[in-house]
C-alpha cells in the first residue's frame, strides 16, 4: 500500500523550494485547517501519470559559510539515504559545479540508492546545453536539464524518477501482517516500548561518529499474531538545532507513517500533550491512517481519582480533528497495558479494512435525513440520492448528490457521526468523496 518516497538534496539556493512548490501543485500545507499543525512544507503527494509518490524536501535552515553547506547538504544526504527511495539531485547550471556538489555526489553513489542527475535554471536548452554535460563529471549518469520556474523539463525528469519505482509499488501487499508505525517525539520512549514487545535490548545506535540506524523493522508475535513495527528511533544526535531534529523526526514520522496501517503516537504522561505531538498526529490524520494514541510513562504519573479525565480532556481537545483516535495508558518501563495495546491495535486493523454494504448504509443514510434534513439554500435544497463504500484503509465513502455546493461540512460530519454510531469504525478516520449525480467518475 505504500507509495514510494522520493527526496531532493542539494547547495542552498539552487531551487529546491522552487521544484518543490511546483511538483506539489498548490496543495502544500501539512494539514488545512488543522489547529496546531504547522505550515511546513516538509512533505507533498505527487502524482505522475498512473504513479504518485511522497516528495520530502530535507532542506532545512539555510547556513552561510561554505564549510557550513558542505556538512548541511551531508546531513540532507544521510536523510534522503535512509528515507527516500529515489533521491533527486539539483544542481545549479548557472554556479557550475562545486566542491559540495562532488563530495556529495560521492556519498550518494555510495548508497546504493536510486539517484536522478536534475540541473536546474536551464532556460534555454541551446544556451546551456554545454554548461549541463559538465555535470556528467560527478559520476551518477545523465544531468537531466530543467527550469523549475519556467516548468521547462518537468515531464523527462518524473519519467526518470518513476522509472525507479519498486515494481509493486502502491499496490496492496500479499502479506496480511500489520504494519504499526509507532512514532512521537524524540526520548518519549518508542524504542523502550519496542524492546519490551521484543523482550530483549536491540541497540539501535551505536556510538560510532556518523553512524544513523534507519529505521528498523521488528517482527513481534503476540499470542500467535504477527506485527511488524516500524520504529522511527534511532539518531540521537547531539548538539544539533533544535529545529533540524524536529525537522528530520517529522520527515522519519512522514515515512513511517506512510509504510503503516497503524499509527501509535506516544506522548510522555509526565510531559503531556505538545505541539509536535499534534503535528505528528495531524500527518497520521492526513494519510488516512489508523491511529492509537499511546500516554506513556503512565507510572511515573502522580495521579489521583481526576487526573486520567483530566489527560483525556486535554488530548481530545488538542486533538479535536481526530475524535476517532483510540486512546490508552501504558508504561513502556513496566510492561503496564501492553495486552490492551495489542487488543486496540487488532480492533482498529479491522475497522481500517471494514466494509459495509450498500443496502445497509442507505437505510442508515435515510434513516439519518429524516432525523436531520439536508441543508438548504436560497430555496433550492440538497438532495442525495445514494452513498456507496468505495474503498478501505481508510474507509471512503461516496456520496451521490443533486448538488455539490449544497453539502455542506457539516452535514457530512453528521453522516459520519451517523455511520460511527451504527458500526463504531473506533481508530480509524473515515473519507467522503461528494460527487454530482451525473457527474463522470
Amino acid at each position: 500500500m505504500s507509495k514510494p518516497v522520493v527526496a531532493i538534496v542539494g547547495r542552498p539556493n539552487v531551487g529546491k523550494s522552487t521544484l518543490f512548490n511546483v511538483l506539489a501543485g498548490e496543495n502544500i500545507s501539512i494539514v488545512k485547517d488543522t489547529p496546531g499543525v504547522t505550515r511546513d512544507r516538509i512533505y507533498a503527494e505527487v502524482t505522475w501519470l498512473d504513479k504518485s509518490f511522497t516528495m520530502i524536501d530535507t532542506g532545512g535552515i539555510e547556513p552561510d559559510s561554505n564549510d557550513i553547506i558542505l556538512s548541511q547538504m551531508r546531513e540532507q544526504a544521510q536523510i534522503a539515504i535512509d528515507t527516500a527511495d529515489v533521491i533527486v539531485f539539483l544542481v545549479d547550471v548557472r554556479q557550475g559545479m562545486v566542491d559540495a556538489d562532488a563530495k556529495v555526489a560521492d556519498m550518494l553513489r555510495r548508497s546504493t540508492k536510486p539517484v536522478v542527475l536534475v540541473v536546474n535554471k536551464v532556460d534555454s536548452f541551446e544556451k546551456f546545453m554545454m554548461d549541463v554535460y559538465e555535470f556528467y563529471n560527478l559520476g551518477i549518469g545523465e544531468p537531466i536539464p530543467v527550469s523549475a520556474s519556467s516548468r521547462l523539463g518537468l515531464g523527462d525528469m518524473l519519467d526518470e524518477i518513476v522509472k525507479h519505482f519498486p515494481e509493486h509499488a502502491g499496490e496492496d501487499e500479499e502479506d496480511e501482517i500489520p504494519k504499526i508505525a509507532v512514532v512521537g517525539k524524540p526520548n518519549v520512549g518508542k524504542s523502550s516500548l519496542i524492546n519490551k514487545l521484543v523482550g530483549e535490548e536491540r541497540v539501535i545506535v551505536s556510538d560510532i561518529a556518523g553512524t544513523t540506524r534507519d529505521a528498523i523493522d521488528t517482527k513481534v508475535k503476540w499470542q500467535g499474531r504477527e506485527y511488524v513495527f516500524i520504529d522511527t528511533a534511532g539518531l540521537r544526535r547531539k548538539g544539533k538545532i533544535k529545529e533540524e531534529i524536529e525537522r528530520y523526526s517529522v520527515i522519519r514520522t512522514v515515512t513511517a507513517v506512510e509504510r503503516a496501517n497503524v499509527v501509535v503516537i506516544m506522548i510522555d504522561g509526565v510531559e503531556g500533550i505538545t505541539e509536535q505531538d499534534a503535528k505528528i498526529a495531524g500527518i497520521a490524520h492526513e494519510k488516512g491512517k489508523g491511529v492509537i494514541i499511546a500516554v506513556n510513562k503512565w507510572d511515573a504519573v502522580e495521579k489521583n481519582d481526576k487526573t486520567i479525565y483530566r489527560y483525556t480532556d486535554k488530548i481530545r481537545n488538542t486533538l479535536a480533528y481526530m475524535p476517532y483516535a483510540e486512546l490508552i495508558f501504558i508504561s513502556a518501563k513496566t510492561g503496564l497495558r501492553l495486552q490492551r495495546l495489542f487488543e486496540t491495535i487488532d480492533m482498529v486493523v479491522e475497522n481500517q479494512t471494514l466494509r459495509i454494504q450498500t443496502g445497509v448504509l442507505n437505510e442508515i443514510l435515510t434513516e439519518a435525513m429524516a432525523m436531520q434534513q439536508p441543508p438548504s439554500d436560497r430555496g433550492k435544497r440538497l438532495k442525495i440520492f445514494y452513498m456507496t463504500q468505495v474503498s478501505v484503509r481508510p474507509p471512503t465513502f461516496v456520496i451521490f448528490v443533486n448538488d455539490k455546493e449544497l453539502m455542506h461540512f457539516s452535514y457530512t460530519r453528521y453522516l459520519e457521526n451517523r455511520i460511527r454510531e451504527a458500526f463504531g469504525f473506533r481508530g480509524t478516520p473515515l473519507k467522503f468523496i461528494v460527487r454530482e449525480r451525473g457527474e463522470k467518475k
